[in-house]
């Protein structure tokens, strides 16, 4: 029985085409999340702001669990449409955004804990928190996929991030404008980076 090898160059042709794949698959099939969580997030900071600075009532800040609706949205279409080849690489990603889902998720549930306990519940520190998840989480989507846009963008949020931890946790100041803020994160971290990837979609798809 003749046994199969495999080489470096084998070892090196793999892993090329696997790391294509995972591209191909994430910029054709599923570029656009990017875009939909970013926009989601930017037009929602709108209303928000516009709400709750026109009314003076911060109650209209709930309405930033409408965030939850992309990710229903997608997670139907993602079940719908699955890509032909689910590479390794693809399987990283996807665990990434678990975990970052389930942090998310922790997070208010203590928020909610904690604050039941010392009866005041205060939603504050979600917006921050929530820049640093999200740019944590592309950023290593980022390394993945060796797109050094999606790597580095995510930066401009985490200054943002950390300017309103800073504020809350020295002076206890948060403003209406922080809704402003999160929407515009959301521009550098997933809305220029999402349109950056479908050009190079369009060019890919062109060449064959």
């Amino acid at each position: 029985m003749k046994e199969s090898t495999f080489s470096e160059k084998d070892s090196l042709e793999l892993i090329s085409q696997m790391l294509k794949q995972t591209k191909k698959n994430l910029e054709v099939g599923s570029g656009n999340i990017f875009l939909y969580y970013g926009y989601s997030a930017f037009f929602i900071s709108l209303i928000v702001f516009g709400l709750v600075y026109f009314t003076t009532n911060p109650v209209w800040a709930a309405l930033w669990f409408l965030m939850f609706v992309p990710y229903i949205i997608i997670g139907i279409r993602t079940k719908k449409e699955k890509p032909c080849v689910v590479t390794y690489m693809d399987k990283a990603i996807t665990n990434v955004w678990l975990v970052i889902g389930a942090i998310f998720f922790l997070t208010l549930v203590a928020i909610i804990i904690f604050g039941l306990y010392m009866k005041t519940v205060n939603f504050t520190f979600m917006l921050p928190l929530s820049l640093i998840y999200a740019g944590i989480g592309t950023s290593i989507t980022g390394i993945i996929m060796n797109e050094k846009i999606l790597v580095y963008m995510p930066l401009l949020g985490f200054f943002i991030a950390i300017y309103m931890l800073l504020a809350l946790s020295l002076q206890n100041v948060s403003t209406t404008f922080w809704h402003l803020y999160f929407g515009m994160a959301f521009v550098f971290m997933m809305i220029i980076p999402g349109h950056v990837i479908n050009r190079k979609s369009v060019k890919l798809c062109s060449r064959n």
